[in-house]
């Protein structure tokens, strides 16, 4: 199990990313849901050990992630959000060069793990081909198989699926689920489909701090029978946006369906909404942004 204890973690330009974080991460596949700018990054960053933080612990197993690096980093794999690959090299040559960079000398063995990998990754066909030739989604296969060297115990994907077409996003959501199935895999995002498909256990973060967490039924059922939907014109979106709880708003076939948070029916038309993974992350952004306004106005 990953464990992470009150983890802060301010930069030196003042801007804080982390606030007090707590998490207990089992085996499998754990989703990270949160807005760009959230703090994901920062804090997928910190796990991996490339960066200090302020105050907190975080452990896996019995090492100390934040005093023992080294050890971590052998039983780490990382896909980072932006990763950078050598564009003129083919898969198979960087892979067999990352496998001696992680310690795999023998050429035997290191031809099994990385021809292993590529045929898991389903890049065995164009493993000669470079890299700059590669589709989007093919880097990101890639990305993963490079990740999976060493058979690591922890594995970090960050925005993983971010500009993937549908074939492709659902190609590397079987992919991470093969591989989550024993060993801790956390799966940093904002898209809520790819948490509601793939991640029993999953926590939101916003502004920094962990705002919910708990299982995606657990989280649903906590909204249910809150959750209100009405159609209204484009020009009255603003208003009901001051006069309700407004999570959510979509555009369809010309009429806006806004969605509401709220204890009983709104009236006015309000129809009851069955909540869905993406209501409760609305939800909780919202209750997370409203209380940080609160607390502004407060100050001031």
């Amino acid at each position: 199990m990953l464990s992470i204890k009150n983890l802060t973690h301010t930069y030196p330009n003042g801007v804080q990313a982390l606030k007090n974080v707590s998490l207990d991460v089992p085996k499998g596949m754990f989703g990270l849901l949160g807005p760009n700018g959230a703090g994901k990054s920062s804090l997928m960053r910190t796990i991996a050990t490339l960066q200090q933080p302020t105050s907190g612990s975080i452990t896996f197993g019995n090492t100390d992630v934040l005093t023992d690096p080294d050890t971590i980093r052998r039983t780490l794999g990382y896909l980072p959000q932006d990763f950078g690959v050598y564009p003129r090299g083919s898969a198979y040559d960087l892979l067999d060069h990352l496998a001696v960079l992680k310690g795999i000398t023998n050429s035997k063995e290191r031809k099994q793990v990385v021809e292993g990998l590529l045929v898991q990754t389903n890049l065995f066909e164009v493993r000669k081909k470079k890299l700059s030739t590669y589709s989007g989604g093919m880097r990101q296969r890639f990305g993963i198989a490079q990740a999976l060297i060493g058979d690591p115990q922890l594995i970090i994907v960050d925005e993983p699926t971010a500009g993937l077409d549908p074939e492709e996003r659902n190609r590397f959501h079987n992919l991470l689920a093969e591989i989550g199935e024993d060993v801790v895999v956390i799966l940093s995002t904002h898209i809520v489909d790819d948490v509601a498909d793939l991640c029993p256990n999953m926590a939101i973060l916003a502004g920094g701090e962990i705002i919910s967490k708990g299982t995606p039924a657990e989280l649903t059922e906590a909204i249910d029978g809150a959750i209100w939907k009405k159609v209204i014109e484009k020009s009255e979106l603003e208003a009901y946006k001051k006069s309700h709880n407004v999570i959510s708003s979509h555009l369809t076939v010309g009429k806006t369906v806004i969605f509401v948070n709220a204890p009983a029916n709104p009236g006015e038309g309000f129809e009851a909404s069955t909540p869905t993974l993406e209501d409760v992350y609305f939800s909780a952004i919202a209750e997370s942004r409203n209380g940080s306004d609160t607390a502004a106005a407060t100050a001031a």
